[in-house]
């Protein structure tokens, strides 16, 4: 076989310049829609978006001298805080566990029906869809915004250009300002905000997040879902034949004639597909693709399309569904005369299920049963021990207590080591029978000097094993941190 190159286009051999790697981009002008997956997008964003900008301002009471807001990253107090949880930086294992259900809730919903994250609750999809929503208020509908692309520029366009970027940026700097609430208290951030008194670095976060609000939103749109984000090539790994995507079904669909030409093959006897070639699927795809070129990177699994399909079949007296969430295998079994088979029910989703059952419940036992008491002990590394006038050893240690209740606590300090081993500590602490009374500040730490003796002639390894035990007299909550009491080697040690 021969194989010629294409002169025609500049190929291999010939004059002429070469053809482009990629198709030129065109710009795309989606046309508005309504059906039952349009009114499900408008809802999921009302509440995504009232959840975003008005949870910093939902008060939650954690008792005198605790921070009254229902969700806060609090920096300064080194503290994060959820409604009733309250995590600690030494606790961050559970933002880990979040990420791993995040990932695992991802998988099973792709599973289940391919990118509806990204169709529906994708923040890039959100505001975007936001977005488009000003643009066709001001500037009108997909045929109107083409319109007005193709013409001179007039103080008419203009004005909604400048009406619509106004309206933009103000949304975008309402993202960037709802963001910084959730570090900082937010009526009184809000206020120091409209007075100019906010500090420099609010200000600054504020000025990045509205910048890239309003560049993703408004100009990358598709483009984000297409190059910037990965979760389309991670998705494709990870679907089967079963899960539902929106699809065009061909077997009903095809051959494509026009509405007049189907009336009269149908009144023929020859076959017609209810596809009439109108191109609405493709007039309101936020991606501008064509639905019925099979699966595509580009899709987001929002459904518009099927609205758009389903509202021209309801006019021209078809059934609907000729794009619909489907899977492969039902597209299949239609063809052959089966009836349509749907699985939910398979090993991946199990087993996704199973392991976000099972590390969420982990993480809920483990945020019941966690301690809200703590110490920790750090040994004196230079000198290890000291020798007293009369023969003994000491040995010092930074204790430090940690209470995460929000009212103080009397803690008892005991200690558990060598025999006749005795505990000191320095500073305000009461000594009592079973140790040493110490005062611990509601949700705070407070590091101690300890300092252990044995008496003269004590029989000791170089390193003994001590254990230092906090209480609570009134709840009988009790933690303990272990190290050693360092010695001198014994004579006989080679």
């Amino acid at each position: 076989m021969t194989i010629r190159a294409d002169t025609s286009t500049g190929g291999t051999s010939g004059a002429g310049t070469p053809p482009p790697l990629y198709a030129p981009q065109k710009k795309v002008y989606p046309q508005s829609v309504s059906g039952r997956f349009r009114n499900i997008k408008w809802a999921v964003m009302g509440v995504t978006l009232g959840i975003y900008y008005l949870l910093p301002f939902v008060r939650w009471d954690r008792g005198p001298d605790a921070p009254n807001q229902a969700v806060l990253v609090d920096f300064p107090g080194r503290r994060f805080y959820f409604f009733f949880i309250e995590l600690w930086p030494q606790e961050v294992y559970y933002f880990t566990g979040l990420l791993i259900l995040a990932a695992l809730t991802l998988f099973l919903m792709n599973a289940l029906a391919g990118r509806v994250w990204c169709g529906y609750l994708c923040p890039q999809t959100v505001w975007t869809d936001l977005f488009y929503a000003v643009e066709r208020w001001v500037e009108g509908d997909r045929r109107e915004r083409m319109k007005q692309a193709s013409e001179p520029w007039t103080a008419r366009h203009v004005r909604l250009a400048a009406t619509k970027h106004g309206i933009w940026l103000l949304i975008a700097w309402w993202t960037g300002g709802a963001w910084v609430l959730y570090f900082a208290d937010a009526p009184t951030l809000v206020y120091e905000l409209a007075t100019f008194q906010a500090p420099m670095m609010a200000w600054m976060w504020i000025g990045i997040l509205t910048f890239t609000t309003y560049l993703l939103a408004g100009f990358a749109r598709e483009q984000v879902c297409t190059y910037m984000c990965p979760w389309p090539r991670i998705q494709a790994a990870l679907t089967d034949e079963w899960a539902l995507n929106v699809a065009y079904r061909y077997d009903r669909g095809e051959p494509r004639v026009s509405l007049k030409e189907a009336t009269k093959l149908r009144a023929a006897g020859e076959p017609a597909g209810d596809c009439i070639d109108c191109y609405q699927c493709v007039a309101v795809c936020p991606t501008g693709i064509d639905i019925r070129d099979g699966a595509q990177l580009e899709c987001i699994q929002c459904g518009l399309c099927i609205d758009a399909c389903d509202n021209v079949m309801a006019r021209i007296g078809r059934p609907t569904g000729l794009i619909a969430y489907d899977n492969d295998i039902n597209i299949e079994r239609r063809r052959e005369g089966l009836p349509e088979l749907w699985r939910f029910v398979r090993p991946r989703t199990v087993i996704y299920a199973v392991v976000i059952a099972l590390v969420g419940s982990m993480m809920l036992w483990s945020l019941l049963a966690r301690d809200m008491l703590g110490v920790s002990v750090i040994h004196d590394r230079n000198p290890v021990y000291v020798q007293l006038s009369d023969g003994g050893l000491r040995n010092g240690y930074t204790v430090r207590l940690i209470n995460k209740h929000n009212a103080p606590r009397e803690l008892v300090l005991s200690l558990d080591g060598p025999p006749g081993a005795r505990l000191e500590v320095v500073g305000a602490a009461t000594q009592r029978a079973d140790g040493h009374l110490v005062t611990v500040g509601p949700d705070t730490t407070r590091e101690l000097r300890a300092l252990v003796s044995v008496p003269p002639g004590s029989d000791l390894a170089a390193s003994t094993p001590v254990t230092f035990h906090i209480t609570d007299p009134d709840t009988g909550e009790r933690e303990a941190a272990a190290d050693f009491f360092r010695a001198p080697a014994p004579a006989n040690t080679p």
